[in-house]
Protein backbone atom coordinates (compact mmCIF):
# COMPACT_ATOMS: atom_id res chain seq x y z
CA UNK A 1 0.00 0.00 0.00
CA UNK A 2 1.36 3.38 -0.78
CA UNK A 3 2.20 5.69 1.63
CA UNK A 4 -0.83 9.01 2.45
CA UNK A 5 1.05 12.38 2.84
CA UNK A 6 -1.05 14.86 4.40
CA UNK A 7 0.10 18.42 5.74
CA UNK A 8 -1.86 20.94 7.40
CA UNK A 9 -2.20 23.73 10.12
CA UNK A 10 -2.76 23.12 13.55
CA UNK A 11 -6.52 24.54 13.20
CA UNK A 12 -7.16 22.08 10.24
CA UNK A 13 -6.29 18.69 12.11
CA UNK A 14 -9.14 16.64 13.44
CA UNK A 15 -9.37 15.33 16.86
CA UNK A 16 -8.17 11.85 15.86
CA UNK A 17 -4.85 13.39 14.05
CA UNK A 18 -3.88 15.56 16.76
CA UNK A 19 -4.31 12.39 19.62
CA UNK A 20 -2.47 10.55 16.80
CA UNK A 21 0.78 13.10 16.98
CA UNK A 22 0.32 13.45 20.56
CA UNK A 23 0.83 9.64 20.42
CA UNK A 24 3.81 8.88 18.30
CA UNK A 25 5.15 11.83 19.78
CA UNK A 26 4.92 10.39 23.61
CA UNK A 27 5.61 6.78 22.43
CA UNK A 28 8.97 7.75 21.14
CA UNK A 29 10.25 10.77 22.89
CA UNK A 30 9.23 10.03 26.47
CA UNK A 31 9.22 6.49 26.79
CA UNK A 32 11.31 4.63 24.19
CA UNK A 33 13.76 7.79 25.03
CA UNK A 34 13.17 8.10 28.33
CA UNK A 35 12.78 11.68 28.39
CA UNK A 36 10.91 13.94 30.59
CA UNK A 37 10.02 17.08 28.80
CA UNK A 38 6.76 19.35 28.36
CA UNK A 39 6.29 18.50 24.72
CA UNK A 40 3.63 21.50 24.79
CA UNK A 41 5.55 24.00 23.69
CA UNK A 42 3.02 27.06 22.33
CA UNK A 43 5.28 26.29 19.06
CA UNK A 44 2.28 23.38 17.54
CA UNK A 45 -0.10 25.90 17.15
CA UNK A 46 2.04 28.09 14.14
CA UNK A 47 3.91 25.12 12.50
CA UNK A 48 2.67 23.33 9.85
CA UNK A 49 1.90 19.29 10.50
CA UNK A 50 3.47 16.91 8.05
CA UNK A 51 2.15 13.51 8.47
CA UNK A 52 2.47 10.03 6.39
CA UNK A 53 0.50 7.38 6.94
CA UNK A 54 0.73 3.59 6.38
CA UNK A 55 -1.91 1.24 6.06
CA UNK A 56 -3.99 4.54 7.99
CA UNK A 57 -1.64 4.29 11.18
CA UNK A 58 0.71 7.49 11.76
CA UNK A 59 4.13 6.18 10.58
CA UNK A 60 5.99 9.21 10.83
CA UNK A 61 5.42 13.15 11.67
CA UNK A 62 6.81 16.13 11.72
CA UNK A 63 6.58 19.54 12.47
CA UNK A 64 7.74 22.72 10.11
CA UNK A 65 8.21 26.19 12.13
CA UNK A 66 8.37 29.46 10.40
CA UNK A 67 11.33 32.04 10.58
CA UNK A 68 11.70 33.46 14.33
CA UNK A 69 9.44 30.57 15.62
CA UNK A 70 11.99 28.64 17.29
CA UNK A 71 15.26 30.01 15.07
CA UNK A 72 15.93 32.93 12.73
CA UNK A 73 15.62 30.31 10.10
CA UNK A 74 12.67 28.28 9.03
CA UNK A 75 12.56 24.79 11.01
CA UNK A 76 11.98 21.13 10.77
CA UNK A 77 11.25 19.50 14.22
CA UNK A 78 9.44 16.95 16.70
CA UNK A 79 10.87 14.86 13.97
CA UNK A 80 9.78 10.75 14.53
CA UNK A 81 8.57 7.86 12.80
CA UNK A 82 6.98 4.75 14.48
CA UNK A 83 9.65 1.72 15.65
CA UNK A 84 7.02 -0.57 13.24
CA UNK A 85 8.27 1.50 10.00
CA UNK A 86 11.90 2.28 10.73
CA UNK A 87 13.95 1.17 8.45
CA UNK A 88 12.02 1.46 5.76
CA UNK A 89 12.53 4.60 3.71
CA UNK A 90 10.04 6.73 5.61
CA UNK A 91 12.33 8.93 7.52
CA UNK A 92 13.87 9.67 4.66
CA UNK A 93 10.81 10.21 2.32
CA UNK A 94 9.48 12.64 5.49
CA UNK A 95 12.47 14.71 5.16
CA UNK A 96 12.18 14.86 1.63
CA UNK A 97 8.71 16.04 2.08
CA UNK A 98 9.59 18.10 4.70
CA UNK A 99 12.74 20.53 3.02
CA UNK A 100 10.16 20.86 -0.12
CA UNK A 101 7.30 21.82 1.87
CA UNK A 102 9.19 24.42 3.95
CA UNK A 103 10.25 25.58 0.88
CA UNK A 104 6.47 26.22 -0.41
CA UNK A 105 5.28 27.36 2.77
CA UNK A 106 7.93 29.33 3.76
CA UNK A 107 9.56 30.49 0.51
CA UNK A 108 13.30 29.96 -0.49
CA UNK A 109 16.28 30.34 2.44
CA UNK A 110 18.14 28.43 4.80
CA UNK A 111 16.21 25.71 7.09
CA UNK A 112 18.11 24.99 10.68
CA UNK A 113 17.48 21.78 13.15
CA UNK A 114 18.44 20.82 16.45
CA UNK A 115 19.10 17.64 15.61
CA UNK A 116 19.77 14.30 18.04
CA UNK A 117 24.04 13.91 17.48
CA UNK A 118 23.76 10.49 16.64
CA UNK A 119 21.53 11.53 13.50
CA UNK A 120 24.10 14.29 11.85
CA UNK A 121 25.46 11.61 9.47
CA UNK A 122 21.38 10.92 8.09
CA UNK A 123 20.50 14.64 7.88
CA UNK A 124 24.13 15.67 6.40
CA UNK A 125 22.67 13.15 3.39
CA UNK A 126 19.99 15.96 2.59
CA UNK A 127 22.45 18.58 2.51
CA UNK A 128 22.74 19.52 6.35
CA UNK A 129 25.60 21.03 8.31
CA UNK A 130 26.66 20.71 11.48
CA UNK A 131 27.05 24.75 12.89
CA UNK A 132 27.59 24.94 16.51
CA UNK A 133 28.67 23.00 19.45
CA UNK A 134 27.24 19.75 21.02
CA UNK A 135 24.95 20.59 23.30
CA UNK A 136 22.69 18.26 25.62
CA UNK A 137 18.99 18.99 25.00
CA UNK A 138 16.62 16.41 27.86
CA UNK A 139 19.80 14.15 28.71
CA UNK A 140 20.31 13.46 24.58
CA UNK A 141 23.24 15.20 22.85
CA UNK A 142 22.37 17.40 20.39
CA UNK A 143 23.97 19.85 17.20
CA UNK A 144 22.36 22.35 15.43
CA UNK A 145 22.57 22.02 11.46
CA UNK A 146 21.82 24.20 8.69
CA UNK A 147 20.82 23.08 5.06
CA UNK A 148 21.72 26.63 2.66
CA UNK A 149 19.35 26.61 0.03
CA UNK A 150 20.14 25.04 -3.19
CA UNK A 151 20.09 26.67 -6.36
Amino acid sequence: MQDRITIKTFEELTPIELYSIIQLRNAVFVVEQNCVFQDADNKDQNSFHLMIYRNDNLAAYCRLLPPQLAYDEMSIGRVVSSPTVRRTGVGRELIEKGISMCYEKFGKGAIRIGAQLYLTKFYGSFGFIEDGDVYLEDGIEHIEMVKIMDN
